[in-house]
Protein backbone atom coordinates (compact mmCIF):
# COMPACT_ATOMS: atom_id res chain seq x y z
CA UNK A 1 0.00 0.00 0.00
CA UNK A 2 1.39 3.28 -1.03
CA UNK A 3 2.57 5.74 1.75
CA UNK A 4 0.26 8.90 2.25
CA UNK A 5 1.83 12.06 1.68
CA UNK A 6 1.14 14.55 4.07
CA UNK A 7 -0.70 17.49 3.05
CA UNK A 8 1.26 20.85 1.85
CA UNK A 9 -0.02 24.08 2.83
CA UNK A 10 -0.92 26.32 0.10
CA UNK A 11 -2.35 29.93 -0.99
CA UNK A 12 -4.85 29.82 -3.56
CA UNK A 13 -2.96 32.47 -5.90
CA UNK A 14 -0.25 29.38 -5.78
CA UNK A 15 -2.83 26.73 -6.38
CA UNK A 16 -3.74 28.62 -9.59
CA UNK A 17 -0.54 29.02 -10.68
CA UNK A 18 0.33 25.45 -10.27
CA UNK A 19 -3.05 24.16 -11.76
CA UNK A 20 -2.34 26.59 -15.05
CA UNK A 21 1.28 25.46 -15.04
CA UNK A 22 -0.48 21.63 -15.12
CA UNK A 23 -2.50 22.64 -17.81
CA UNK A 24 -0.09 24.11 -20.11
CA UNK A 25 2.47 21.22 -19.79
CA UNK A 26 -0.71 18.87 -20.42
CA UNK A 27 -2.37 20.27 -23.34
CA UNK A 28 0.65 22.73 -24.97
CA UNK A 29 4.18 21.29 -24.11
CA UNK A 30 3.16 17.81 -24.72
CA UNK A 31 1.65 18.58 -27.69
CA UNK A 32 4.26 20.87 -29.34
CA UNK A 33 7.36 18.05 -28.23
CA UNK A 34 5.37 15.23 -29.47
CA UNK A 35 5.72 16.97 -33.04
CA UNK A 36 9.33 17.73 -32.23
CA UNK A 37 9.49 14.20 -32.09
CA UNK A 38 7.62 13.13 -34.84
CA UNK A 39 9.73 15.35 -37.46
CA UNK A 40 13.10 14.12 -35.43
CA UNK A 41 11.57 10.56 -36.52
CA UNK A 42 11.16 11.80 -39.85
CA UNK A 43 15.13 12.40 -40.23
CA UNK A 44 16.04 8.83 -40.60
CA UNK A 45 18.27 7.20 -38.26
CA UNK A 46 17.47 7.79 -34.59
CA UNK A 47 21.14 6.48 -32.96
CA UNK A 48 23.11 9.83 -33.88
CA UNK A 49 20.20 12.40 -33.75
CA UNK A 50 20.41 15.29 -31.66
CA UNK A 51 17.06 16.57 -32.80
CA UNK A 52 15.30 13.54 -31.80
CA UNK A 53 17.46 12.85 -28.29
CA UNK A 54 16.89 16.51 -26.86
CA UNK A 55 12.99 16.15 -27.50
CA UNK A 56 12.84 12.83 -25.63
CA UNK A 57 14.77 14.50 -23.27
CA UNK A 58 12.51 17.62 -23.29
CA UNK A 59 9.19 14.91 -23.21
CA UNK A 60 10.69 13.32 -20.38
CA UNK A 61 11.20 16.31 -18.30
CA UNK A 62 7.98 17.48 -18.95
CA UNK A 63 6.38 14.39 -17.28
CA UNK A 64 8.21 14.46 -14.63
CA UNK A 65 7.22 17.80 -13.52
CA UNK A 66 3.22 16.80 -14.59
CA UNK A 67 3.78 14.08 -12.10
CA UNK A 68 5.44 16.43 -9.52
CA UNK A 69 2.59 19.47 -9.95
CA UNK A 70 -0.34 16.39 -9.45
CA UNK A 71 1.56 15.28 -6.29
CA UNK A 72 1.59 18.98 -4.68
CA UNK A 73 -1.98 19.42 -6.02
CA UNK A 74 -3.28 16.39 -4.54
CA UNK A 75 -1.19 16.81 -1.36
CA UNK A 76 -2.34 20.74 -0.99
CA UNK A 77 -4.48 21.99 1.75
CA UNK A 78 -5.58 25.27 0.19
CA UNK A 79 -5.41 28.55 2.87
CA UNK A 80 -9.13 29.41 2.86
CA UNK A 81 -9.17 33.23 2.55
CA UNK A 82 -12.72 33.76 5.09
CA UNK A 83 -10.67 31.89 7.84
CA UNK A 84 -8.03 34.38 7.75
CA UNK A 85 -7.45 36.28 11.10
CA UNK A 86 -5.64 39.38 10.55
CA UNK A 87 -4.59 38.77 14.20
CA UNK A 88 -2.40 35.99 13.80
CA UNK A 89 0.66 34.83 11.68
CA UNK A 90 -0.70 32.32 9.84
CA UNK A 91 -0.03 30.73 5.74
CA UNK A 92 -1.23 33.76 3.48
CA UNK A 93 -0.20 36.10 5.56
CA UNK A 94 2.65 38.92 5.15
CA UNK A 95 4.79 40.13 8.50
CA UNK A 96 6.61 43.03 9.15
CA UNK A 97 9.59 42.03 11.92
CA UNK A 98 11.77 43.58 13.65
CA UNK A 99 15.11 41.74 13.40
CA UNK A 100 16.37 42.24 17.37
CA UNK A 101 20.10 41.11 16.36
CA UNK A 102 20.60 43.43 13.21
CA UNK A 103 18.24 46.41 14.36
CA UNK A 104 16.18 46.37 10.99
CA UNK A 105 12.78 45.55 9.62
CA UNK A 106 12.35 42.82 7.40
CA UNK A 107 9.09 41.69 5.36
CA UNK A 108 8.14 38.25 4.72
CA UNK A 109 5.44 36.13 3.17
CA UNK A 110 4.29 33.07 4.91
CA UNK A 111 3.31 30.60 2.41
CA UNK A 112 3.44 26.76 1.96
CA UNK A 113 6.44 24.28 1.55
CA UNK A 114 5.94 23.75 -2.11
CA UNK A 115 5.46 28.17 -2.98
CA UNK A 116 8.63 28.83 -1.18
CA UNK A 117 11.35 31.42 -2.97
CA UNK A 118 13.53 32.69 -0.57
CA UNK A 119 14.97 35.82 -3.12
CA UNK A 120 11.08 36.74 -2.96
CA UNK A 121 11.08 36.96 0.85
CA UNK A 122 8.60 34.03 0.53
CA UNK A 123 9.14 31.87 3.47
CA UNK A 124 7.33 28.56 4.08
CA UNK A 125 5.41 27.97 7.03
CA UNK A 126 7.57 24.91 7.59
CA UNK A 127 10.72 26.68 7.69
CA UNK A 128 12.60 27.70 10.90
CA UNK A 129 11.34 31.36 11.05
CA UNK A 130 7.79 30.25 9.46
CA UNK A 131 7.26 27.93 12.18
CA UNK A 132 8.01 29.65 14.95
CA UNK A 133 6.12 32.66 13.82
CA UNK A 134 3.05 30.81 13.23
CA UNK A 135 0.18 32.28 15.61
CA UNK A 136 2.27 35.17 17.13
CA UNK A 137 0.40 38.66 16.91
CA UNK A 138 1.71 42.00 16.48
CA UNK A 139 3.96 42.98 19.32
CA UNK A 140 5.11 39.47 20.02
CA UNK A 141 8.84 38.79 20.79
CA UNK A 142 9.54 35.35 18.56
CA UNK A 143 13.21 33.48 19.59
CA UNK A 144 13.65 31.07 16.11
CA UNK A 145 16.27 28.09 16.57
CA UNK A 146 18.69 28.53 13.62
CA UNK A 147 19.53 25.37 11.82
CA UNK A 148 23.40 26.32 12.46
CA UNK A 149 22.65 27.04 16.38
CA UNK A 150 21.82 29.77 18.15
CA UNK A 151 18.63 31.69 18.88
CA UNK A 152 17.15 35.00 16.46
CA UNK A 153 14.83 37.26 17.99
CA UNK A 154 12.16 39.04 15.68
CA UNK A 155 9.71 41.11 17.30
CA UNK A 156 6.15 41.52 14.98
CA UNK A 157 5.50 44.81 13.63
CA UNK A 158 2.60 44.62 11.44
CA UNK A 159 0.57 41.14 9.88
CA UNK A 160 -1.68 41.74 7.24
CA UNK A 161 -3.49 39.66 4.55
CA UNK A 162 -0.77 38.68 1.31
CA UNK A 163 -2.08 40.47 -1.85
Amino acid sequence: MAKEEAKTMITYAGLKKYEEELHELKVVRRQEVAEKIKVAREQGDLSENADYDAAKDEQSEIERRIVELETILKNAEVVVDEEFDPGKVNVGCEVMLYDMEYEEEVEYQIVGSSEANSLKRRISNESPVGSALMGHQIGDIVDVSLPGGGIAQYKVLDIRKAG
